[in-house]
């Protein structure tokens, strides 16, 4: 569908009658613009920068409903929520914790314009007739929301979201608006790539959060680490610095750590998936509502969770990478005020996070798997291989057969549907073929994930101004130091202020297009004065001595 009006002032006029906005916030403005003419838009915008703000306003501006694909339920009903509150009845979602007739009502309310916005999941997009209402109501945007989700690169990688280009093709392209609050380069040109974006519009504002201090507190032991934990969070509870985010590696440490602290006069609770559903919503609910003073959590909690005042976040053990890490922290200080990120860090918790990011399957596991999907279809069984069948014929659990699954979604051999069962892909090859392809997938996956497990090591050892390095990691250049991080507050207690960046004349700038004889092609994501720091399509992220690169030739420029 055309777009009725796209000129900034109409823009601005929605902004500030709907959400009641004086002013944009970085990017937002030129992403609506965009998105309103009518042209593919990726929006890489920080956590808190009101990216859901480009689809509320431009939902206004275009003739045809706004359908917006979430990959969590909890993230979608928040997001009806708050629309709720600005167009009442307009906005609803679809997913498999609604009966069939509450589904129908939404498709019906697509076709006959009384719903104006539609939150769903990407495996919602399997069924037809899902895909055929959608079309029949003519959408005039498509929204991908945690975008990164759809790239290999990315650190939320959803097998899920490969579909999302074909699907998109079968709506009829509507303009298409991606968002995403981490996205290094490589990650956004995939993204383009796999939503088969049209002459995409990409927007990158700052992903600098300045009014959150950076802090690493470096632990030779378990226990002190424990205890480095616990004292600065009942700190900074103490000074009044709260609510906050503690976050831990393991289930087992959220319950240690949120018993430790609840004992110590906090109002602190453990968040993870091994709690029941019903009572995790009760615990992210009490949170927002300022009953807590802090959550003790793994990943599990975080993502869509929009609470502007958060304080601190407080990380037991590095994160998985930069790209989870940053996204972590950015739930604090949203309302703008400061906040405080620290990182409780023992080289020893690398090994842990080593520990997640290994598993490669056996092949003749992965082709087991490959082949009683395939048996099944040719059994004539309509409906797909459930899991929990596929769990009892294999005898392996439920963790090791998803990620054999999911690989074998992305070699295009099975597709899951939105039950959890998986059906042959069309033209899926031999299991045999299928089998060795996925093995090969999982060693380089197993490559790219140690690799950013040393970037968690280089950021929490590194003695140079800690945003810099965080944000040279993901491609901006900060040309001097923050100022705001223990790294730079040390430097100048000692009179020694910290460098600034290297000129922009170095010979291998910031998303420079490299080759390395051994390691092939790769993409220059860091520069320091003496090191450079690149991302290699096949074996992930590798830190060179510059003047090794330049003395013996190791790098060579190539075609963008």
């Amino acid at each position: 569908m055309p777009p009725r009006r796209s000129d900034a002032t109409t823009i601005r006029k929605i902004t500030h009658d709907v959400l009641g906005f004086d002013d944009f916030r970085p990017g937002q403005e030129r992403a609506m613009r965009a998105v309103v003419g009518g042209r593919d838009t990726l929006a890489v915008l920080p956590s808190g920068a009101g990216k859901s703000a480009i689809y509320q306003v431009a939902g206004h501006l275009l003739d045809g409903p706004v359908v917006v694909v979430s990959p969590l339920i909890a993230l979608q009903r928040d997001q009806v929520d708050r629309l709720e509150e600005l167009q009442p009845g307009a906005a609803h979602h679809l997913n498999s914790s609604m009966s069939a007739g509450d589904q129908r009502k939404v498709l019906e309310g697509l076709a006959d314009g009384t719903v104006l916005y539609v939150f769903l999941a990407p495996e919602q997009l399997t069924k037809p007739e899902v895909v055929d209402a959608i079309r029949d109501a003519g959408p005039a945007l498509f929204v991908v929301d945690e975008a990164h989700c759809v790239s290999a690169w990315g650190h939320d990688f959803r097998p899920d979201y490969l579909r999302l280009g074909g699907v998109i093709e079968q709506l009829g392209h509507p303009t298409v608006l991606a968002l995403t609050a981490t996205a290094a380069p490589p990650v956004r040109a995939e993204i383009v790539e796999r939503l088969e974006m049209r002459d995409a519009e990409v927007v990158v504002a700052g992903f600098d959060r300045p009014e959150i201090r950076l802090e690493v507190d470096a632990q030779p032991d378990a226990h002190g680490k424990r205890e480095a934990v616990l004292d600065r969070v009942l700190q900074l509870v103490g000074d009044g610095q709260k609510p906050g985010i503690v976050y831990s590696a393991t289930r087992k440490g959220t319950e240690d750590l949120a018993e430790a602290l609840t004992e110590r006069g906090l109002r602190a609770t453990a968040y993870h998936a091994g709690v029941r559903a019903a009572e995790r919503d009760e615990r992210q609910e009490a949170f927002m509502a300022d009953e807590l003073d802090v959550v003790v959590a793994t990943t599990a909690f975080g993502m869509g969770i929009d609470k502007p005042d958060v304080r601190f976040v407080v990380h037991a053990e590095p994160a998985d990478s930069i790209d989870s890490y940053y996204q972590e922290i950015g739930r604090a200080g949203r309302d703008g005020q400061p906040a405080l990120a620290v990182l409780v860090y023992r080289q020893e918790d690398l090994g842990l996070r080593r520990f997640f990011a290994a598993g490669i399957p056996a092949e003749q596991e992965l082709q087991q798997v490959a082949g009683l999907v395939q048996a099944a279809q040719a059994a004539g069984i309509e409906d797909g291989v459930d899991v929990k069948d596929l769990r009892e014929e294999t005898g392996r659990g439920a963790t090791p057969l998803a990620r054999d699954l999911n690989l074998l979604e992305q070699v295009s051999a099975v597709v899951l549907d939105e039950e959890g069962a998986a059906h042959p892909a069309e033209g899926a090859p031999k299991p045999s073929e299928a089998a060795a392809a996925a093995r090969e997938l999982a060693e380089h996956h197993e490559r790219v994930d140690q690799s950013r497990v040393e970037m968690m090591r280089g950021y929490a050892e590194t003695t140079e101004c800690r945003r810099q390095f965080l944000l040279g990691y993901f491609g901006e250049q900060l040309d001097q130091p923050c100022g705001n991080c223990d790294n730079d507050t040390r430097a100048a207690e000692n009179g020694q202020p910290q460098p600034a960046a290297p000129p922009v004349d170095t010979p291998f700038p910031v998303e420079t297009p490299v080759e390395h004889a051994e390691w092939g092609p790769g993409v220059v994501m860091r520069v320091e004065d003496d090191r450079l720091v690149v991302l290699f399509d096949e074996v992930g992220y590798k830190t060179l001595a510059l003047a090794a690169v330049l003395e013996h030739g190791l790098l060579k420029p190539r075609p963008a």
